[in-house]
């Protein structure tokens, strides 16, 4: 009996840390727009204790950077769109600071120069002919110090600089034009498009016409069929018409990574709560493994976030992202996340 109850036991644990560990490509973002926060060092230690691989951080914070050293997790990190200006003629120093220091001891893959710029939106509207000369010039300081394949250079965009986007193989970028020579660039230095993907902004913009279920991969049958392929859930769509917008911007080859996707607990109304929060992440990190109609194989993904941020500007459903609480407990019990 003894023999048959420590098997058990010793089963029993092998499941529990398959449970606490995500899939090797899918990452969680890590904000820090919040006074409630544990500690840099903690967070990277919670997310070792849940085998997540992959985080993004939204400016070369110093106690992050340096937290990370030897956790082989990997990184993306941001240049904050206010940088841009001073990263226009060189950017050797933004490297000298904030990648040599730590790099390779810290496992920095992708640097975002800027977050959803877009002409359209006022706050972002300034750096849009700014993008392009920035993230060149951190793409020629990696260079000089022959970092350049080992850390690829890209921006994180949105669904909001597409037109046309249903069918997704109608998708293109906006006509304002600054988004097709970014994609150029990304082709000849091989780097991947990052895109914030949100079935929830479409679903809450458009309730008529967008269904919860198709946001929530939920759907029991097709909801779209297009260029013959089958759409039974809205992720899938927003991020091929990403690939098709970016084939006729002259980016073939050019692959996209998922730099953010999440759904709110709270703050809002019937859409916004802890089960649906709960279903869609658990469903998307499922989906990711297979990747999307268009393009198969796992999609690198991003989770949004962390933990809810409560001095996180905006409507007040920005504020409940996270997949854990403050007090490193995990927010929900389907996803097998644990407490740190």
């Amino acid at each position: 009996m003894s023999r048959i109850f420590i098997c058990l036991f010793v089963l029993i644990g092998a499941m529990s840390a398959v449970m606490c560990q995500l899939p090797g490509h899918v990452g969680v973002c890590n904000g820090r727009l919040g006074n409630n926060l544990p500690s840099e060092r903690d967070v990277v230690e919670l997310y070792k204790a849940n085998g997540i691989k992959r985080m993004r951080i939204y400016d070369p914070n110093s106690n992050t950077l340096a937290a990370l050293r030897g956790s082989d997790i990997e990184l993306i990190l941001d240049v904050p769109n206010i940088d841009l200006p001073s990263l226009q003629s060189d950017a050797t120093q933004w490297v000298e600071t904030n990648v040599r220091p730590y790099f390779p001891a810290t496992k920095i893959r992708y640097i975002a120069v800027g977050n959803e710029i877009d002409p359209d939106k006022p706050e972002t509207r300034e750096f849009v002919p700014q993008l392009l000369r920035a993230m060149e010039n951190i793409h020629r300081a990696l260079t000089k110090f022959q970092l350049e394949n080992q850390i690829k250079v890209s921006t994180a965009t949105y669904s909001a600089v597409l037109q046309d986007t249903s069918p997704p193989s109608r998708s293109s970028f906006k006509e304002s034009g600054f988004m097709p020579p970014v994609v150029k660039f990304l082709a000849s230095i091989g780097s991947p498009l990052l895109v914030n993907i949100y079935p929830y902004f479409a679903r809450v913009g458009d309730p008529s016409r967008v269904k919860l279920e198709y946001a929530l991969f939920t759907s029991q049958g097709v909801e779209v069929f297009d260029n013959g392929f089958e759409y039974r859930n809205l992720f899938d769509a927003m991020v091929d018409g990403v690939y098709y917008a970016i084939d006729k911007a002259g980016g073939q080859g050019v692959g996209v990574v998922v730099s953010e996707s999440g759904w709110p607990s709270g703050g809002g109304g019937n859409e916004e709560t802890v089960a649906n929060a709960e279903t869609y992440y658990q469903n998307l990190i499922r989906h990711v493994g297979g990747g999307t109609p268009k393009k198969g194989g796992a999609l690198e993904t991003y989770l949004f976030a962390m933990f809810d941020e409560n001095e996180k500007p905006g409507k007040t459903t920005e504020r409940h992202f996270g997949l854990f609480n403050p007090n490193k407990t995990p927010k929900y019990n389907k996803l097998g996340l644990r407490s740190g």
